[in-house]
């Protein structure tokens, strides 16, 4: 009687904790996404993402991060990257199109995105990446933190690895709007209500620190967003005068408020859809 159910007991410890979940087959797809409950990396076969020659007015951000990241694919040391500022400027674009473009020699390179509400998750997801025969990209994108979260202590996971070690097989790319990655009004409260303001500050602040790469990305000129708008009806062949497109697309700026490379983006969508073209 006492074994049976011993046995049971044995039998329900094992549906609530489910035994580690088997690595994919990362030979199928160039990227996948991070799943939780239960654990998995779901192949993506179809990345959404735009040409690199596209990405106008990031130059020097493009060239550090292609840089890194062909460094990393071929076996050297790279650094983690944070891409921050503006809002549409291309930080998301930039990294799937760097990884595109590498893993177009590289193969083994792969792009693994997760949620920052995942983040307490990473440990898992590093041990099934670690012993695997290929590069990885973690990328999470928009990434910040608010009052009282406490999932940015699980992101020294990946970037600090532990007793273990970071995987040198794997990098963090993440993206934010933010440089320290939290709003200044929950930097200026631990200030005003720590015991100790400057260990609280700190302990926060340093997580962006961690970033080996710091890219900035700061709003458009009238140019430049122009020059977004010409070099995507280049590439998908619509003619128009140019004084007429220019107008139209100050216009559609100014409707806005904003210029940036989204708002580039949809103007030319729309514009596409009233040439009759796909995109």
């Amino acid at each position: 009687m006492e074994q049976d159910a011993l046995e049971r007991i044995a039998e329900a410890l094992e549906r609530l904790s489910p035994p580690p979940q088997e690595a994919p087959d990362f030979a199928e797809a160039s990227a996948f996404v991070w799943h939780v409950s239960p654990d998995r990396l779901e192949p993506v076969t179809e990345i959404a993402r735009i040409e690199l020659a596209l990405l106008v007015g990031i130059d020097r951000a493009r060239d550090t991060l292609m840089e890194n990241t062909r460094q990393f694919a071929q076996g050297f040391s790279a650094n983690n990257a944070l891409l921050w500022g503006a809002r549409g400027m291309g930080k998301s674009s930039l990294v799937k199109a760097v990884h595109g473009r590498v893993a177009s020699k590289h193969p083994e390179l792969k792009l693994v995105e997760l949620q920052r509400d995942d983040l307490p998750s990473i440990p898992r997801l590093l041990a099934l990446l670690r012993e695997a025969p290929y590069q990885f990209i973690l990328f999470c994108d928009d990434l910040s933190f608010s009052h009282d979260d406490q999932h940015y202590k699980s992101l020294k996971a990946v970037l600090d690895g532990g007793i273990e070690g970071r995987p040198a097989n794997v990098i963090l790319y993440a993206t934010s709007n933010r440089r320290h990655l939290m709003p200044r009004d929950m930097i200026e409260n631990e200030r005003g209500t720590a015991i100790n303001p400057s260990e609280a500050i700190e302990e926060k602040v340093s997580l962006s620190d961690r970033f080996g790469l710091w890219l900035g990305f700061h709003a458009c000129d009238q140019e430049d967003f122009l020059t977004m708008i010409q070099g995507y009806c280049d590439v998908f062949g619509i003619e128009m005068e140019p004084e007429t497109l220019r107008s139209e697309a100050i216009e559609w700026q100014a409707t806005r408020g904003a210029r940036s490379g989204r708002v580039a983006w949809q103007f030319f969508t729309d514009l596409a859809g009233r040439h009759g073209v796909r995109v």
